[in-house]
């Protein structure tokens, strides 16, 4: 097989087709009105607290109609907007005392930044606020800047992680001094947790040249007797294709046990790993998903996060006794969750039919909402229901059944006995899932008329190791059989209309739409493509390195390695079979997926005078502006809707 890449065919984006951008979706005002709505109220995040100061808090929302970061004190219920850009802000903490909050800082959505800080209750007018750890003492002023790849504050230590092209590099600042470098990689590493008396740092690496699958270390960050900064103390690797990671420790002091994710089993589950000792603990949690969790703030129990065929749920395990208790949440999809110091747990929960709130479940074992933007809720949407189609991976553990979740304007069917125009929604990730959770962007696609079905493809999470790892040394395709498998399942039950089905994604998601447009040619009447990788070669060359990192491990090894590989599974390597219109969305600034490599994929649409449209935005891998969203979301049903009628 060859491959075109390396030299961008069309210079200027703007010599594309530009896409049509409709003024409204719907000819009905109230549908008009709904849908919009659904975007437009009013969310917020779960709230995250100071460590040593509890009712002072931060949490994103939209409410400004740009997801930014917030200040709560719950002393006085005063809430004030932290930060204010144009491309939103994304990520926030607070430091143990809750003086400062700290938040990240990038450009226009690049996720290339450092962190700054302020004090909790602002500034003065005209201030700005001050990179949150001073460059090393004999490095330059841009030193900390690179990806995120980590952060945990304690009073006197803060560690942080830091990603560039030339790999991984972890930071430690004592007492408010300059940053001291404590570990270096080519490969990719980051913070995992800070012990609370912040003399131990737990450190997640891929020395091994796999961060699909990374091992720990335990290093030294403070403390007597002679002790070497960054020492190691404690190594945990449980070999090939098992990866461990690092959750917390106690907020004890002197507690030296380490929650640790491991997957010994074929799926996530729990250990503690006492890192003074060596000891290691396995849990036997008796639930049939996988498992992440944290510890109660006595150190004597865990919050146990349970997922399973698509829903989230909570659950407290005692470690003294090993009793399992689950948690009585409201109705729906746990989204996230963590104890407060009075055992109270707050979470954030929904469910495709009913949108998110947060919410607190207290000791008593009643429930009632936490906290709720000012502004109407989103209205309601339908439900989804479960299909399971046999996987062509047949049914050992790495292909039994392929889960998908299905949504349908009420009142069609089944009991209508039509067939429906149907959109094929793949999850970007891979690493991730569709779940049963509130999607304004479903609801928009359930109001135009269409069946929704997210496909949660062989190389998901949630359904075991074998099924998340099935797809190595052959992504992209191994993925488009099981969605061919639905596909056709779907044709089947009289669901989908096999003229009037659409394949659509972003991210890695966009990826697989592109590559089945060009494999599986006769499937589908149209493609919607947000953010995706469109030349593997090409992408790989430009992305960020921890996304090189992560591909090397994918797919065996680099391009210079295992080229044809690449090659066999990149998206432009099939463009002159695409017969149908194609719809591109990209991030000028996107570091996962750069606009050069989709410019070499659209200058071969051009090349051979195939339908496409391009619509390009000012921001990254996906925008939090919220006007931004919905205009996106508009641009690719109405692309749909005249893709299916022509």
């Amino acid at each position: 097989m060859t491959q075109h890449s390396g030299e961008t065919l069309t210079d200027r984006p703007s010599a594309h087709p530009k896409a049509d951008v409709p003024d409204q979706l719907f000819d009905d005002p109230a549908q008009e009105q709904r849908w919009r709505a659904r975007f437009t109220a009013p969310r917020i995040g779960l709230p995250d607290w100071a460590r040593d100061a509890p009712d002072r808090c931060t949490y994103p929302s939209n409410s400004s109609g740009t997801w930014e970061i917030y200040a709560w004190d719950r002393a006085t219920d005063q809430h004030r907007q932290v930060t204010n850009r144009p491309a939103g802000t994304h990520s926030a903490t607070l430091t143990p005392d809750g003086g400062q909050l700290w938040w990240f800082a990038d450009t226009d959505g690049d996720e290339f930044g450092h962190w700054v800080a302020e004090p909790f209750a602002g500034l003065p007018a005209g201030d700005a606020p001050e990179p949150a750890v001073a460059p090393p003492a004999a490095g330059p002023a841009d030193a900390l800047d690179g990806y995120p790849a980590g952060l945990d504050i304690g009073q006197r230590v803060v560690a942080l992680g830091t990603a560039t092209d030339d790999g991984s590099r972890i930071w430690i600042s004592r007492d408010g001094g300059p940053a001291e470098l404590i570990y270096q990689h080519a490969e990719d590493a980051g913070v995992g947790a800070l012990s609370h008396d912040e003399t131990l740092l737990a450190i997640s690496h891929s020395e091994h040249g796999d961060s699909r699958h990374p091992s720990l270390r335990v290093v030294r960050v403070s403390g007597g007797d002679g002790a070497q900064l960054g020492e190691t103390v404690a190594e945990l690797s449980d070999g090939p294709g098992k990866g461990l990671s690092p959750m917390e420790f106690p907020d004890l002091p002197g507690d030296t046990r380490l929650l640790v994710g491991h997957e010994r089993r074929g799926r996530d589950e729990l250990l503690i790993w006492d890192v003074a000792t060596g000891v290691q603990t396995e849990l036997p949690i008796d639930l049939p998903g996988e498992l992440s969790g944290g510890f109660y703030p006595d150190g004597a129990a865990l919050l146990v996060v349970h997922t399973h065929a698509a829903r989230t749920t909570l659950h407290r395990y005692d470690l003294v006794t090993g009793e399992l208790e689950t948690l009585g949440t409201a109705p729906g999809c746990v989204g996230s969750a963590s104890v407060r110091p009075d055992g109270t747990v707050e979470y954030s929960c929904s469910s495709a039919a009913a949108p998110p709130s947060v919410r607190a479940l207290f000791p008593d074992g009643t429930d009632s909402e936490l906290i709720a933007p000012a502004g109407e809720r989103a209205p309601r949407s339908v439900p989804v229901v479960d299909a399971w189609v046999p996987s062509p991976g047949g049914t050992d553990s790495s292909g039994a059944a392929v889960h998908a979740l299905i949504a349908v304007p009420a009142g069609t069917w089944p009991e209508s006995g039509q067939p429906l125009p149907t959109v094929f929604v793949l999850h970007g990730g891979p690493h991730a899932a569709d779940e049963d959770r509130f999607s304004a962007v479903r609801a928009a696609w359930v109001e135009a008329g269409f069946a929704v079905v997210e496909v949660n493809y062989r190389g998901s999470t949630g359904y075991g190791s074998g099924w998340r790892d099935a797809i190595e040394g052959n992504p992209g395709l191994t993925e488009l059989a099981d969605v061919a498998a639905v596909h056709d399942w779907c044709i089947e039950q009289g669901l989908a209309d096999p003229a009037r089905c659409v394949v659509n994604g972003w991210s890695w998601g966009g990826y697989l739409t592109l590559l089945a447009l060009g494999t599986q040619p006769g499937l589908w009447a149209g493609g919607v493509a947000g953010v995706p990788v469109a030349d593997y070669l090409a992408a790989y060359e430009d992305e960020m390195e921890p996304l090189r990192a992560f591909d090397r491990a994918l797919f065996g090894g680099s391009p210079d390695e295992v080229h044809e590989r690449y090659v066999e599974c990149s998206p432009i390597t099939y463009v002159d079979q695409v017969r149908v219109p194609v719809l591109v969305i990209a991030g000028e600034n996107d570091p996962r997926c750069p606009i050069r490599q989709i410019n070499n994929y659209l200058g071969r649409l051009a090349e051979r005078d195939s339908p496409y449209e391009v619509y390009l935005y000012d921001a990254g891998h996906g925008s939090l502006v919220v006007a931004e969203t919905i205009k996106q979301t508009a641009i690719e049903v109405s692309f749909a809707l005249r893709s299916i009628s022509s």
